[in-house]
């Protein structure tokens, strides 16, 4: 996927880059699978601010993806290949034998014409989805379900692949891109391939001008703050704090332990992404 850098004519167009999107073949998206997204601006529903710096931004209309791939033993073709506002993958529309239509995250490779399959006896081809107790050991998956028929949880950024390294018993031993290394259920599907649009990490914006684009408005320091609106604010001149980094209501940030101990997939990792250099396992 090639990323196009522009003369320098302004200080913007200096720093930033844009994807050329050659791979893209329809700009229109299919009207039966779109639905209009409320903006909230960061508030929830008495009006106050849970999510800050967010507001503006362009109109964004959501695509229906189809997650559980449970559309078995019927073959699917794909139509279109096109830009999600909402992600940073791309996806495909794929025309069922049977006239039904859906979106799903379109893997690196996949092109207008092709087939796609789900079910327990697929092929490991690219877009194909079925089990992980079906699937070899080391070929490149996305679109994880963390529990059978729930739907596709883990791996879903552009560019991104997980693979399969031990299979035992009821479970089957993932390596996700950070590193982690985790269990899951064998009856959770998976789809082959690796993400589309893997160029979206060397994309730079440039300016401000293009994230507000994106409904993020600018990100204030802390400690830049009156003490009545942040922990780290306040002091007499430049102050570093006077606490270690965290959040206006006291939550630790760059570092601290935000992870809920109770989540009980946490039963389940073997190694975390935090201790993937050292090759420590985490039990």
């Amino acid at each position: 996927m090639p990323v196009r850098k522009y003369k320098p004519t302004t200080a913007g167009r200096r720093a930033g880059s844009v994807n050329l999107y050659i791979e893209i073949t329809e700009k229109k998206p299919e009207k039966s699978l779109c639905r209009r997204i409320k903006k909230s601006g960061g508030r929830n529903h008495h009006g106050v601010t849970t999510s800050r710096f967010r507001g503006g931004g362009a109109r964004r209309i959501y695509r229906i993806i189809d997650f559980k791939r449970n559309k078995d033993d019927i073959a699917g073709k794909i139509s279109t290949i096109e830009y999600d506002s909402n992600r940073n993958c791309f996806i495909s529309l794929v025309n069922y034998a049977d006239g039904e239509k859906r979106y799903i995250l379109s893997p690196l490779g996949m092109r207008v014409g092709d087939f796609v399959f789900s079910g327990e006896d697929c092929e490991p081809v690219r877009g194909n989805a079925f089990p992980l107790s079906r699937i070899p050991s080391g070929i490149e998956i996305h679109n994880i379900e963390m529990i059978a028929g729930q739907g596709g949880k883990l791996v879903r950024g552009a560019g991104e692949a997980a693979r399969i390294v031990a299979k035992e018993g009821r479970y089957v031993t993932i390596v996700l891109p950070s590193g982690e290394m985790r269990m899951l259920p064998s009856g959770c599907r998976a789809t082959i391939g690796r993400l589309s649009n893997p160029d979206f990490q060397n994309i730079k914006l440039g300016k401000a001008g293009r994230k507000r684009h994106m409904g993020r408005r600018p990100h204030v320091r802390g400690k830049a703050m009156n003490p009545v609106a942040h922990p780290m604010g306040g002091g007499e001149g430049r102050s570093n704090g006077g606490r270690n980094p965290c959040s206006p209501t006291g939550k630790p940030a760059k570092g601290g332990k935000t992870r809920n101990p109770r989540n009980k997939s946490n039963n389940w990792i073997i190694r975390r992404r935090k201790n993937k250099r050292q090759g420590q396992l985490v039990l």
